[in-house]
């Protein structure tokens, strides 16, 4: 049978391909903008049939049916990195989260830690060969397929064909359903003045020729707008968006100067525009991995003049960053932010970045505090802390003591703050 002909056999509609989960399943769904809408759809109108169904997934961005309190025993979310439909849930406890580094959720689906009996994802249309490719978010998705007994393929045309480890044979698809809906897009978040001074203290540290890992929000894509006039670039990173593209339509990126696939951008999720995703399909200078490839501190460490930008909500006096929680509630997760800022130490001549505003809630509220709110979840440690950045300028800390990070970090505290902070300091017997 020609993969033509396997292609005609296993299409299906929506309704008819989640009937082929069984009850007690764990399904996989990639990052972002890889789920596939109409399958999760059609699982959604169809939960209350289903019994210890489990969908499991990083940062989903549609508020779906199945998201639901009432119908938990039917299908029940469990959150790999909260996002804004499952957070609600997560914070009441409907919506289950486990704490994980990124880099190594293929090892963990590979041990049978993680469970995968069905994996459901978005796809290009297959090419003469019989293969998808999974490029908007090969991440843990790839190593989930290698465990899966199912496998349902929601192909689109609107999907780009990427490059890199990302592509499944049609032999091994039980099941494909057909849109042609527009891809989800999520533009650049805005960027207003403190993001923007924030960004020029960073800017000022990054060289020609540095690679670049980029995080999502404002102010890393403050950053990035800053860098437009930077020479050879490279791009080595998890997230792929809208901010980088710019960087390569200025030509800032060439990605000559990495010793460590010299030519080529890596990433394993993308996240942006109609323009990014156009710029992805067939693009050799881009490929599209599994996130053990890009996220692994070993490996992305071997990348020379590695820098990392990645935010964060809170930060103690000694360098501890609570980037996921509000105290004891989930907000989102853990992600590559650790992967990365251990990456960057090991990298030849690399530099981690933490960035956040100095306040919150319109300046009535320090972000730089004597301790991290009780509950919070830590996501970099302060043997792992490097560069942190506020509008009021740059402290570096690794290598330095306790008593000697205290005081940098005051230093580019809000000045609304800095008595506060300096008097909270000597109670802790860091100043």
């Amino acid at each position: 049978m020609t993969a033509q002909d396997q292609y005609a056999a296993k299409r299906r509609e929506a309704g008819g391909a989640v009937g082929l989960i069984e009850d007690g399943s764990h399904v996989v769904v990639p990052t972002g903008v890889g789920e596939p809408p109409t399958i999760l759809e059609a699982l959604s109108e169809r939960r209350t049939e289903f019994r210890g169904v489990t969908v499991s997934q990083i940062l989903p961005l549609r508020p779906y049916g199945y998201l639901d309190p009432e119908t938990v025993e039917h299908v029940r979310h469990c959150a790999y990195f909260v996002g804004g439909p499952t957070r609600a849930g997560a914070q009441a406890g409907w919506v289950d989260f486990y704490p994980s580094y990124f880099s190594e959720m293929p090892a963990l689906f590979r041990e049978g830690l993680l469970p995968a009996d069905v994996v459901v994802a978005m796809a290009s249309p297959m090419d003469a060969h019989g293969y998808f490719s999974l490029g908007l978010a090969p991440d843990y998705t790839m190593a989930a397929l290698e465990k899966a007994r199912t496998v349902i393929l929601e192909v689109n045309p609107n999907v780009p064909y990427a490059f890199g480890h990302c592509h499944i044979h049609i032999d091994r698809v039980d099941a494909i359903v057909e849109d042609e809906r527009p891809l989800l897009e999520v533009g650049l978040p805005e960027i207003g003045p403190v993001q923007k001074a924030i960004a020029g203290h960073v800017a000022d540290l990054i060289p020609n020729g540095a690679t670049l890992q980029i995080g999502y929000g404002g102010i890393p894509d403050a950053v990035v707008m800053q860098l437009l006039e930077k020479r050879d670039l490279g791009i080595h990173t998890e997230m792929i968006g809208d901010g980088i593209l710019s960087l390569v339509e200025a030509g800032a990126v060439t990605n000559l100067e990495k010793n460590v696939d010299r030519g080529r951008m890596l990433a394993t999720f993308a996240l942006g525009s109609r323009r990014l995703y156009d710029f992805m399909d067939r693009n050799p200078a881009l490929e599209m991995h599994p996130v053990d490839v890009t996220n692994d501190p070993c490996r992305a460490g071997l990348v020379d003049r590695l820098h990392s930008i990645n935010g964060t909500m809170q930060i103690d006096l000694i360098g501890q960053c609570g980037s996921e929680s509000l105290g004891t509630k989930p907000y989102s997760g853990t992600g590559g932010q650790s992967d990365f800022v251990r990456a960057s130490n090991r990298s030849r001549d690399g530099k981690a970045f933490i960035v956040l505003p100095s306040t919150a809630k319109g300046d009535t509220i320090t972000r730089i505090v004597p301790t991290l709110t009780p509950g919070t979840h830590v996501s970099t440690s302060k043997n792992d802390i490097d560069y942190v950045v506020t509008e009021f300028g740059v402290a570096r800390l690794r290598g330095k003591s306790a008593h000697a990070r205290a005081k940098a970090l005051i230093g580019i505290a809000h000045p609304d703050f800095r008595d506060q902070l300096t008097e909270e300091a000597g109670k802790l017997r860091l100043l």
